[in-house]
């Protein structure tokens, strides 16, 4: 074997082991897939990479407004 036979089995190798970790991934369960995404969460927060957004208390307060609207009783005519 030559070295370019050689490191073009070792792409298609890798290759493979890329194809092999989206079928696991496309397979993950729900479960799993929350597990990671706290696991990432809590890795961030423990890094202060997390930072409060001012803006967000302002989306709570408008679907709280929305929300009361679409539960008072209609007016009257």
């Amino acid at each position: 074997m030559t070295l370019r036979d050689d490191l073009k089995a070792y792409c298609d190798r890798w290759i493979e082991v890329e194809e092999i970790e989206r079928q696991e991934l496309r397979n993950a369960s729900i479960e799993l897939r929350w597990r990671q995404l706290n696991a990432a969460y809590g890795m961030a927060e423990e890094l202060g990479l997390l930072q409060p957004d001012p803006s967000e208390f302002g989306v709570f307060e408008r679907w709280a407004k929305l929300k009361e609207k679409a539960t008072d009783p209609p007016p009257k005519v």
